[in-house]
């Protein structure tokens, strides 16, 4: 990562401003970062902020920068390597299978009704229903699981001792008969020679629940939001189902359900000291104007939403097939689609933006 130039930059504004100062409306204070301040600290919020998006990008990749929890401790990347490799073959068949389903059967519930609210009786429902689906969870745990995918589990994932006790002794049927559901695919897992410890399986589940629980639910509200207000665009993609991937990459870049992603410094780099906490304004990044022409706008078949809304992690899979079924299953269900009159809520979240609320009339 090389440190953000200011040459040639206009004069800048008196004082570098503050997180803390925008909460409900960050686009112009991200503008005033991008040109002025595209690495500055922010004493009030306690991190260096980079703003523009090719900084943002190489921050992310740069190995001297380390993931941090929301607890402020390093993540560990040997959890995501390790459901990076159980996400494929017959685990992946299950999920994408356990997707299409919960997709449809939410669907199919709204499908008698003539006006309903995404984000509550959809959205926030369909990442835990596929969960619990793809990890062969008992379906009576629903409401359980639901709780844990809102409110966290802590560091790794493993820090509910819940979640341990519920998952023992579905994890000691399984190493016993395994199945095709991705638990039992984690049960069956080796790494260095052995079998994942019944910790290391709660970690990982806990670890895949953050990662697919409330971030996806929000982003699916932006994507499903973004299209209901152009109409236009979704009867393309009615007919054109093939376009969804494109259509959920766009939304990331404009509305990223996270706005902020925190580094923690292992060493200099530039003028950031070893220790420092570095925030990556992905919600600045996605609308720079060096990257994206009229980053502003929302275009479900922008030809490069660039690498950053495609997601990285654990979740991003999970998402992105979340956002593809879930669309087909409401377009399917529910033909008559559209947004609701009246007024609309606006995110009131400096970090995790979406809409609060998303009527329509089916």
């Amino acid at each position: 990562m090389t440190v953000p130039r200011t040459a040639g930059a206009p004069a800048r504004p008196p004082g570098p401003p503050s997180l803390r100062t925008a909460v409900r409306d960050p686009y112009p204070l991200y503008r005033t970062l991008r040109t002025h301040y595209p690495l500055v600290y922010d004493e009030p919020f306690g991190a260096w902020l980079l703003s523009r998006y090719d900084d943002v990008r190489a921050a992310l990749a740069d190995p001297r920068l380390v993931a941090v929890t929301g607890d402020g401790h390093p993540a560990a990347p040997e959890a995501g390597r390790l459901l990076d490799r159980a996400l494929r073959g017959p685990a992946l068949a299950a999920l994408t299978a356990a997707v299409e389903r919960s997709a449809h059967v939410l669907a199919r519930r709204l499908a008698a009704r003539e006006d309903a609210d995404l984000v509550t009786e959809f959205c926030d429902w369909l990442p835990t229903a596929t969960a619990v689906a793809a990890l062969g969870l008992p379906y009576e745990e629903t409401a359980r699981v639901h709780r844990w995918c809102r409110t966290g589990l802590g560091r790794s994932g493993g820090g509910r001792p819940e979640l341990g006790a519920f998952l023992r002794p579905l994890t000691a049927r399984r190493r016993a008969h395994p199945g095709g559901d991705l638990l039992s695919v984690l049960c069956t897992a080796r790494s260095d020679g052995g079998p994942l410890s019944d910790d290391t399986v709660t970690g990982l589940v806990g670890t895949l629940l953050g990662a697919t629980g409330e971030n996806t639910a929000r982003a699916l509200a932006s994507f499903l939001a973004n299209l209901l207000d152009h109409p236009r665009q979704l009867d393309v993609l009615r007919a054109r189902p093939d376009l969804a991937p494109g259509a959920w990459a766009e939304s990331l870049r404009r509305d990223p359900p996270l706005h902020i992603v925190l580094r923690r410094a292992v060493a200099p780099v530039g003028a950031i000291p070893a220790g420092a906490t570095v925030a990556c304004l992905l919600g600045a990044a996605g609308r720079d104007p060096e990257r994206f022409t009229d980053p502003d706008r929302y275009d479900a078949f922008r030809t490069d939403p660039g690498p950053l809304a495609q997601g990285t992690g654990p979740g991003a899979l999970p998402a992105r097939l979340t956002a593809e079924h879930g669309l087909r299953a409401l377009l399917t269900a529910l033909p008559g689609l559209r947004r609701a009159p009246g007024a609309r809520q606006l995110p009131d979240d400096l970090v995790r933006r979406s809409p609060r609320t998303l009527r329509v009339q089916t």
